[in-house]
């Protein structure tokens, strides 16, 4: 198999449609198989074998799609850094995968200089910018235009995606060619764009997440690709406009500074079929907002790295009947999608009926089965084909299934079981709120003590009491805040999900005990 020919296939149907976007960068799906080829042919010849890695260390940009193409063509093992890590990060990556390309982009490259310093792999640098090192222009010179198509098997390592998750330690999870194709197939399954209707997607937020993952499968079908060089609300509406975008993926930052934005209202959005908002938990009062804002075409996914692709879906016609019929729906993440399976197990792995609370696992081909280099933690993750995902939820009897919260953010209060998330989801419904994180702090009596931590939005005045006796009206006594925080503005992480636990580890600073 080899999930490039996909792209080779969309040259030969639509050789002279836009096929990649980005910036002043635009590219024909004639044009994007001759780069893609000239790219793997070169690095091919520069000896790169099937199953060794390829890096890229950079921001949103052209190339690093053609990159990524190249990668599928060629059976060589991609590696997206975030742009955001730090260079000891980039370091460790690069010595761990045994990294034996580095693209990176101008901003980039005297970090990427300096973890090739620290590590200890010998690693071909090279520059998108064409400024140093060897230029990316140079590199395609030296390849051909033949068509470039090695084979692979499906379970042989096609990307590893290193991540922190919660728990802050870098580790890899290892997608095969055999996940990545059934992510395409359930994209392509569950997708309502036809060839002849061809999709216009939107990546507004970092390609080396979950913005970029539907890529391969739109390019599969025709779809024209607009990335976004970064992110920014006003760039965004101006992008959408200038090249009717039809679908795009936010993740709940960003769905709230596009709220936030005068222009939103103003802007011409008519050309959206489909916004959707994962990547972290989304509050129902910021989903009924973005419906009254950007209409019936709002939806919401959950899916993890170690999952490929989203396993649960809320479509558009879910969010709405949130909105008037079913306002619990708002607080669920969906349903299965395609052909994946999900369960709500106890400690022992044993299913749970609906209603119980227990950790979410799932199962399906695009789910991964081990951690690169990890056997402890993989064993811990992946049992019996399933991916315990670490996520506290429940099922509905229709299966609508309800995500509580992650196992090791539970507070634990007075022996109660405090899930953040729904404190959140209340906090985010307070007109003067504009955004909110709920940790565990610590308390003599009851060893931890619900605190929230708040945003104003702007020239809007509330205090501590009047939020938390908000929260009272609405919650059980035990899961209101004792305590309430304004800031100017939240931590986030790299991937711009706000950083629960930045906030709480300030709070447990020369404690006994750390829940983290």
């Amino acid at each position: 198999m080899n999930l490039g020919t996909y792209i080779t296939r969309s040259s030969t149907f639509w050789p002279q449609r836009e096929a990649l976007i980005c910036g002043e960068r635009r590219l024909t799906y004639g044009e994007l198989e001759r780069v893609t080829n000239r790219l793997a042919s070169a690095l091919i010849g520069r000896g790169l074998a099937p199953g060794q890695a390829v890096a890229t260390y950079a921001g949103n940009c052209a190339q690093a799609v053609e990159t990524e193409m190249t990668l599928s063509k060629s059976g060589l093992v991609r590696v997206p850094i975030s742009p955001r890590l730090s260079v000891d990060e980039v370091a460790h990556i690069l010595d761990d995968a045994d990294v034996r390309v580095l693209f990176v982009d101008g901003e980039r490259i005297a970090a990427a200089r300096a973890a090739l310093e620290r590590a200890s792999v010998d690693c071909l640098l090279v520059d998108y910018g064409n400024q140093e090192a060897l230029g990316y222009g140079e590199l395609l010179a030296e390849g051909s235009e033949e068509v470039v198509a090695v084979e692979v098997d499906q379970h042989d390592a096609a990307v590893l995606n290193f991540t922190s998750g919660s728990t802050g330690k870098l580790k890899a999870a290892v997608q095969t060619h055999g996940n990545r194709l059934a992510n395409m197939r359930k994209r392509m399954m569950s997708s309502d764009s036809t060839p002849s209707a061809p999709e216009c997607y939107l990546a507004a937020g970092p390609i080396t997440h979950a913005p970029g993952m539907p890529l391969l499968a739109l390019l599969a079908s025709g779809a024209t690709v607009v990335v976004l060089p970064r992110w920014d609300a006003e760039l965004f509406l101006a992008t959408v406009e200038a090249e009717r975008i039809s679908a795009t993926f936010l993740v709940p930052t960003m769905l709230g500074m596009l709220l936030a934005h005068p222009k939103t209202a103003t802007a011409d959005l008519t050309s959206l079929r489909s916004l959707h908002v994962g990547g972290a938990p989304v509050s129902p009062q910021r989903l009924r907002e973005a419906v009254a804002a950007f209409g019936p075409i709002v939806m919401q996914g959950y899916g993890q790295v170690e999952t490929t692709s989203g396993i649960t879906v809320l479509t558009r016609e879910d969010v709405l009947a949130g909105t008037t019929t079913d306002p619990d729906l708002l607080l669920s993440c969906g349903r299965p999608v395609f052909d994946t399976e999900i369960r709500v197990v106890d400690e022992a792995g044993t299913a749970l009926p609906a209603g119980s609370i227990g950790e979410v696992i799932a199962r399906g081909p695009d789910c991964v089965t081990a951690y690169w280099h990890e056997p402890e933690l993989s064993a811990e993750t992946f049992k019996d084909g399933w991916v315990h995902t670490g996520d506290l939820g429940h099922l509905r009897e229709d299966g609508y299934l309800f995500i509580v919260d992650r196992k090791k953010d539970m507070i634990i209060s007075g022996g109660y079981n405090v899930y953040c998330s729904e404190v959140e989801a209340v906090l985010y419904a307070h007109p003067a709120l504009a955004e909110a994180c709920v940790v565990g702090v610590p308390d003599e009596k009851w060893g931890e003590a619900v605190k929230a931590v708040v945003v104003r939005r702007p020239g809007a005045e509330v205090d501590e009491d009047e939020i938390v006796g908000f929260c009272a009206e609405r919650l059980a006594r035990v899961k209101k805040p004792r305590s309430v925080e304004f800031v100017d503005a939240l931590p986030v992480n790299r991937n711009g999900k706000i950083d629960r636990r930045a906030v709480r580890a300030r709070h447990w600073t020369g404690a006994e005990r750390r829940v983290l």
